[in-house]
Order: C-alpha cells, then structure tokens, then sequence
C-alpha cells in the first residue's frame, strides 16, 4: 500500500522505489537480495543478531562482524584503529577484546577529539613509558596482569594513533567540495566520504549509520514524508560511495553492505506509517568481486513472506565471508574457553547466495 512510485534503474527489468534515482544510476554494480527473512523485531535483538549472528543472551556477548574482519584481515603494523563506527554507537567486539572494539567518530566532519597531544613527542613518549612501568611493578605484580595487558594494549594502540601521520584520513577539509556535494552535505553523506578515505588508508572495517534529519528510520508514523527526507540523505551518500570506490580502483577489494536491522510491514497503518517486519526485507551489496547488476530472491506479490532462495542471517553472514575470504567454520573461543564459530550454521541457500554473488 502506498503511493510510492517505481523508476527504473541502469540495469534493464531491475526497478526499486522513486527518491533512489542515484543509487538506480549506480544499479550495474549493486547486486541486491529480496528475500532476507529473520524472526526478530524488536530493534535491540535484530540489530545484535545482524551484527553479530547471534540472538542475544545474558551469558555471553558475541563480537560484531566488523570485529570479526577487523580481527581476521587487520594488518597489526597499521596505525589507526581497525573499525571505525562513524554516526553512533554499534555493537563491539564482545570477547574478542578490546582492541577489536569500534573507534567511535559522532561527527564525520570533525576530526576525532582528545587526538593530540598536551605536550611534546619526547616527553609523551617518557610518560608512556613510566605509565608502563608504574602498571607492571604495580598493579601487574598485585595480581592484575590480566587487567594490565589489555589496558596496555589500548594505550599502545592510541599512542601509534596520535603520532601517526595517517590521522590526517581523518580530516575532509582536503577533499574537494564538488565531491563533498556528491556524497551529500548530510551527516550521511560525509560519513560516507569518509568511509572511503579510511578504507583508502587501510582501516579494515567501517560502518556508517544513519541517523539522519528525518530522524530514524522507525518510520511508524508519516512513512512517506519521513522516508523522502531520508532516502534524500542516503541515497547520494551510499550511490557515490560505490562509484567513487571504483573510479578509485578500490571496489573490487572493498565489500560495501546496505542493510537495516529489519524490514517494514507491507501494509500501511492508521498513522500513515509502517511497522516492524522482519519476515521479509532486502539488503544491497556490492563489491570484492560480487557481481552487480542482479536480483537474488524475491517476496510474495503482496511483500509478505520471501520467495524464490528465502536468505536467513546466518546465509548472509556466510556468503560476506565468502566474499572476504574469511573461513565462516572457524572458532574463537569465550572467556570460559567454550567455541564459537564465525558463522554459526547455515542452509543451501548460503551456497545459492554465494555462488550467484
């Protein structure tokens, strides 16, 4: 239901909603998935279970992916953080540690705050050694070691971070201003400028979230206006990013993901919005060698259960593993040594997403 109309794409017989019309130019190199489908609708559980494949439990907090990646393909001589979250708060690296967490940037068009340093190189770097020392013969001694390691870690990390001449990646004032304008003047839009400047740095994994001036995308009242005045920030942020990465020589070896945490009812409600709907949803991806241009899976003609290759989470998660050579079976072990895998579980249409990606 819904006056919402459909335009056509760059790619003949893939059509997708009007307020989208850049991320139609860009269709060629965006594969999308019609037929995603979970059970969770409450926002906390489906946004951890997207992040992370798992249903939220009290006894252990699973890393997100962007942890996993940022574990499994960092390059531990790099000098910035592995994840950069840009937008928000995200779900972090659970028992992985600390040093897989998110760096959090709130404004994208700010450079990190707190970054550098009060005084000069010499004496930061005598100071971090006494901290070094004041923690082994102290603290470490008293039993802490544990405590002493990990908290050693993060202030190694930030030290490389601060002095490194990669933190400029940071900063989009060198960028030009038509490009700016391309992305969108949107928190968006220059998060997703950004993303690009990281990724051409070497950050491993970066997620921007959308939080824009139609506030969320928990559209339960006024849909249509709502989702115009977002869609007016995301669609040139996301659209540009893909073509900007190519023209770049970066989006073969870089996986770009659109999703949400879930879908919305087909039906509109009484307050002229829609709801939760996790039984039938999409997700846009392109890149690391995913064949654009193509539709997997579809939803019923009425939009209410998936058709033609359902994909389950666990599906996707694998067939992004897949795409970033990373082994979906192998295990990472909790606090109190029990395994956990990558990936747990999938069905046959992992291998249908991930042979037609």
């Amino acid at each position: 239901g819904g006056g919402t109309k459909v335009i056509e794409t760059a790619v003949p017989g893939i059509q997708i909603a009007e307020g989208w019309e850049k991320t139609a130019a860009a269709m060629k190199d965006i594969c999308l998935i019609r037929s995603m489908t979970s059970k969770e609708g409450n926002h906390q559980r489906a946004t951890y279970q997207l992040h992370t494949g798992y249903v939220p439990t009290a006894a252990l907090k699973h890393p997100s992916f962007g942890s996993i990646v940022a574990s499994e393909l960092n390059d531990p001589k790099f000098d910035l953080p592995h994840f950069v979250s840009i937008g928000g708060p995200t779900i972090g690296a659970g028992f992985l540690g600390a040093a897989f967490d998110p760096f959090l940037i709130n404004n994208p068009e700010e450079p990190p705050t707190d970054a550098k340093i009060a005084t000069d190189r010499g004496r930061f770097v005598r100071r971090r050694g006494l901290l070094n020392s004041l923690e082994q013969v102290g603290y470490g001694k008293a039993g802490g070691l544990d405590r002493v390691k990990e908290h050693k870690a993060i202030y190694d990390q930030s030290t490389k971070m601060v002095l490194s001449p990669n933190l400029k990646a940071f900063d989009l004032e060198g960028e030009e201003s038509t490009l700016r304008d391309a992305y969108g003047r949107s928190s968006f839009g220059q998060g997703c400028l950004l993303a690009r400047r990281l990724v051409e740095t070497g950050v491993t994994f970066v997620e921007v979230r959308s939080n824009g001036r139609g506030g969320n995308w928990d559209t339960h009242q006024d849909n249509f206006e709502r989702v115009k005045t977002l869609a007016g920030d995301v669609d040139p942020g996301f659209a540009t990013l893909v073509t900007d990465l190519k023209q770049r020589g970066l989006l073969d070896r870089t996986l770009v993901i659109w999703m949400g945490e879930f879908g919305r009812t087909p039906k509109v409600n009484p307050n002229s919005g829609r709801d939760h709907y996790p039984r039938c949803f999409n997700v846009a991806l392109a890149g690391c060698g995913i064949k654009g241009g193509q539709v997997i899976g579809n939803s019923s003609a009425d939009g209410t259960d998936p058709e033609g290759r359902p994909v389950a989470v666990n599906d996707l998660l694998r067939s992004f593993c897949h795409a970033l050579k990373i082994d979906p079976t192998k295990e990472n072990l909790s606090p109190i040594g029990r395994p956990i895998k990558i990936v747990d579980g999938g069905t046959r249409a992992s291998d249908a997403v991930m042979t037609a990606l």
